[in-house]
């Protein structure tokens, strides 16, 4: 069973300026519909890019440290113990970066369905995901200035 104070970290990030350790409850629990991960945020490193999502909601609970939150309201500090929720759409944006010099951990809590769809305002891109219990499953990103029309490339059936 999983357990925050011997985690077991299952999804390493190693990406420069977002290096960090996840350890997915939710997965290793086997659930379908809600997702919990506990995140381990070494200083001076982000957990993930700026994004909101446009199905998932998402609630983040400060276990330890003083992690700095970006909204589309600006920047501030979360204190530990603190819990702060982002809802579906643009106004849910967020990021968590660890400005300090102590280690940051916290809970993430977010309702899955079986795909999600997120945009990356800083980097202009959209990303699909299946979200299957075992995680796997699509996941695939593109450049906005990429779409086409609804149409394109396609023609009328053949007869």
């Amino acid at each position: 069973m999983p357990n925050i104070n011997h985690p077991e970290f299952d999804e390493p990030r190693d990406h420069d300026g977002f290096r960090a350790r996840r350890a997915r409850l939710g997965h290793q629990l086997g659930s379908e519909r809600l997702g919990a991960s506990l995140w381990e945020l070494p200083a001076g490193q982000a957990a993930y890019p700026y994004h909101y999502h446009l199905v998932e909601e998402e609630m983040v609970i400060v276990v330890s440290g003083i992690p700095a939150l970006r909204t589309p309201d600006g920047w501030r500090e979360l204190a530990e113990g603190e819990v702060v929720s982002f809802p579906r759409g643009e106004r849910g944006a967020h990021q968590l970066v660890n400005r300090s010099e102590e280690t940051v951990r916290f809970v993430a809590v977010s309702t899955h369905g079986d795909t999600d769809v997120v945009l990356y305002p800083d980097s202009n891109k959209i990303g699909a995901a299946e979200r299957l219990p075992g995680g796997g499953g699509l996941r695939t990103y593109f450049k906005l200035e990429d779409q086409v029309d609804y149409w394109d490339g396609e023609g009328p059936p053949a007869s």
